[in-house]
């Protein structure tokens, strides 16, 4: 089971990444208008980012494909 926190930085390193992307593509589409570009990025990263956050918590409730955890051994 993950902790709250590792979702959370999960979260925030995927969504950097994926603001990057979408920045370049406002670039792109609006023929370099910076400003646009950038409120379209924080935008995406806060908004998705709570999204993924709130998709991780609720698969950490799902069985499917989880494995039990190997038993230990004592020595």
């Amino acid at each position: 089971m993950e902790s709250h926190s590792r979702s959370i930085a999960k979260a925030i390193s995927y969504r950097a990444l994926g603001s990057i992307g979408t920045a370049i593509v406002v670039i792109i589409l609006s023929k370099g208008d910076w400003k646009l570009s950038l409120s379209a990025g924080l935008i995406d990263s806060v908004l998705k980012v709570g999204l993924y956050f709130l998709h991780e918590r609720i698969w950490t409730h799902i069985n499917y494909g989880k494995q039990p955890p190997a038993p230990e051994y004592e020595i």
